[in-house]
């Protein structure tokens, strides 16, 4: 009788028991909520492409060794991608209608900040020679001018042939 009050025991008491709650399972991980739009699309690539090397300290005092020369552009490279006009155009770039600046001339690249209103604006330019600043004062310096054209007066040198 003993044995058979033990073996009924043990059975009320195990995992599968019809008497009893039996065994309780629990997640091992944690459940994972949804993601919204999953991802979305790649990203854009926006910002400065193209970099101006403007120093902070005066022209007589030898550059650094990290400082970043002037870049230079032809026409149709791309200078800033944004969107929104973050920069704005200056002498001698285009916007595009994504906002994006590219270069109309060749020329190195300058950026440069003025009072607008309360606050300051971000102009990007192109200069044609590498020590100039924007923005340029025209009545001192005149027009900076870049036609295009080639010298035709000069001598056509023909390469030797061996």
């Amino acid at each position: 009788m003993v044995f058979l009050d033990r073996c009924f025991f043990a059975a009320t008491k195990g995992p599968f028991s019809a008497f009893g709650l039996g065994a309780v399972r629990t997640a091992t991980k944690r459940a994972g909520g949804t993601v919204a739009n999953h991802g979305g699309s790649a990203g854009r690539r926006l910002g400065v492409k193209k970099f101006s090397g403007a120093r902070s300290a005066p022209l007589e005092v030898e550059p650094a060794v990290n400082e970043t020369p002037d870049e230079y552009v032809i026409p149709g490279n791309i200078i800033v991608r944004q969107r929104g006009s973050v920069f704005h155009p200056s002498q001698n770039v285009a916007m595009g209608k994504d906002h994006t600046i590219y270069a109309l001339v060749p020329g190195y690249v300058r950026f440069y900040k003025e009072k607008y209103m309360r606050g300051e604006r971000k102009f990007v330019g192109v200069v044609l020679n590498r020590g100039e600043k924007l923005p340029r004062d025209e009545a001192e310096l005149g027009r900076s001018r870049y036609f295009g054209l080639v010298n035709v007066n000069k001598p056509y040198i023909s390469s030797p042939t061996a």
